[in-house]
């Protein structure tokens, strides 16, 4: 293995090269990508009802093709899951991942290319590694195995044309047969459908195994860990997997499990690095080893639009090229793809920390805030003001959620957190203060809405049993894969149904 790792390693250099040239030329890289893709889907039926052929530049293109979500691609999504073809996109479509980014009921189908496996999601896998390797030349990644839990949504048909999974399932499924010899453990258990199941027999699989790496999704990484050292009666992961180095993560910010993490992984050449990969796309990677930013990956068959915030719900928004945007300011990401997503709104904002390159961070969801009194609290808002508080009083998070409580009688509105901690923070009424405070600092919007509690009054915090939100996630079947608790929500659903299963501690 230790030959296998360094002949791995050098082709993986090379590639860095690759990545220079697009931090170095991106906007050349992009109007490349932009031909690229005309000129592939002009004989789709949605490039013959756009007229892909006579489009002659970007701003044309923006001009003659409306923004676009599922709902206006779902007509043609679901012939697509019949096994009608060159619709979107030209080449065959065989595969769909069923969208898990809310524990929303509806799910989504998105259609995955072979060219968007080969040039968009194996090759962000790649790249992370190349990127690892690149600012760790000493790794020995590839001496051992990673270890990925995957989607808790099998692999399923539509037709005998069209499959359907989680993507982590659909990705594990297509891999070539040579990266079954890098991962742990088999397909079998991997992409086992009971979640719970799966973790038990991923735990035994894994105990005898030399993982040097690991990923996915951090809460479900802590509910195998959990699990596994209570098996062994261990106090730590490095003494199950003596060689661990390396971690990729991504789905949920990582600010509040890195405490966790370092608890069940007490090294300091343990290596923490973010990605930024969704059903629709493969978009960021961690090139920094200082965390918080992600390099915006341009030459993954993946053209990007922004639109500002501010004018998500104008008739005709007008979108930012990569030209035009700016540092600090929250975007709606608007994406092309090599599986005929056009400007398709994926419901994501970002904002951006540097311009050359281009790196940016997640700031939230289009729909995943709170507004209910015009205070705009969005979630990188509250992942700022929690690590404050938490920091401040010894306090680790494991879960949580939070909506508006609405004015009643004379009583003005609040927000109600429901938070389930590992370790409670040694002055729960300061905790709060802290959050209430940090909020107001970096948000002026909550801030005014605070002013004298005029529309908002001090936050209401519940501290919620352990367990509460892994049962909520069970009781909806979300188990697993990319699933994860909504963070914000500008109604009562999630967080009324979370009181309705578990009292308040």
């Amino acid at each position: 293995m230790t030959i296998f790792n360094s002949v791995i390693s050098w082709f993986m250099k090379k590639r860095i090269h690759q990545i220079e040239l697009f931090m170095k030329y991106p906007h050349e890289v992009q109007e490349e990508w932009f031909e690229n893709l005309m000129m592939t889907a002009e004989n789709t039926e949605w490039g013959r009802k756009y007229q892909y052929k006579s489009i002659e530049n970007f701003n044309q293109f923006k001009e003659r093709v409306p923004i676009q979500t599922y709902d206006t691609l779902k007509p043609y999504i679901e012939r697509m899951l019949r096994g009608e073809q060159n619709i979107l996109w030209p080449s065959e479509i065989r595969w769909f991942a069923k969208s898990s980014g809310t524990t929303s009921d509806r799910s989504k189908f998105i259609p995955v290319s072979e060219e968007a496996l080969e040039e968009c999601h194996f090759k962000g896998g790649k790249d992370v590694l190349t990127i690892y390797y690149n600012n760790r030349p000493e790794a020995k990644l590839f001496t051992g195995k990673s270890l990925t839990i995957g989607g808790s949504q099998q692999i399923s048909q539509f037709s005998a044309d069209t499959s359907f999974g989680d993507l982590s399932a659909v990705i594990m499924k297509n891999l070539p047969f040579w990266a079954e010899f890098g991962r742990t453990p088999d397909l079998e258990i991997a992409l086992m459908e009971n979640f719970e199941e799966k973790i038990e027999k991923m735990a035994y699989a894994t105990l005898d195994v030399n993982v040097t790496g690991f990923g996915g999704v951090p809460t479900w990484n802590i509910v195998l860990f959990n699990r596994m050292l209570e098996l062994t009666g261990k106090s730590n992961m490095l003494e199950i997997w003596p060689n661990l180095e390396f971690c990729f993560h991504g789905g949920v910010n990582f600010t509040p499990y890195r405490e966790q993490f370092k608890k069940f992984v007490p090294s300091d050449r343990m290596y923490y690095l973010e990605n930024y990969n969704a059903s629709e796309g493969f978009f960021g990677i961690q090139d920094l080893e200082e965390p918080g930013e992600m390099l915006l990956m341009l030459d993954y068959g993946i053209i990007y639009e922004f639109l500002p915030v501010e004018n998500l719900h104008d008739e005709n928004p007008r979108t930012l090229t990569l030209d035009e945007v700016e540092i600090g300011q929250n975007y709606a990401l608007i994406i092309s793809t090599n599986a005929g997503l056009w400007r398709y709104m994926i419901g994501d904002t970002i904002r951006f920390s540097s311009l050359s390159p281009f790196r940016i961070q997640i700031t939230g969801r289009t729909k995943h805030y709170i507004n209910a009194f015009g205070e705009e609290v969005i979630i990188d808002n509250a992942e700022r003001a929690l690590e404050e508080a938490c920091t401040s009083t010894g306090a680790i998070i494991r879960d949580y959620t939070a909506a508006p409580v609405y004015f009643s009688g004379n009583e003005c509105g609040a927000h109600e957190w429901l938070i389930e901690f590992i370790t409670p923070p040694n002055e729960f009424e300061r905790f709060i203060d802290i959050m209430d405070d940090t909020l107001r600092k970096i948000n002026s919007d909550y801030d005014a809405k605070r002013f004298k509690n005029l529309a908002l009054r001090r936050p209401v915090v519940r501290r919620m049993p352990e367990g509460t939100f892994f049962n909520w996630m069970k009781d909806k079947g979300k188990l697993g894969g990319q699933n994860k608790v909504p963070r914000l929500a500008n109604n009562r659903e999630y967080v009324d149904a979370i009181l309705k299963m578990e009292p308040a501690g």
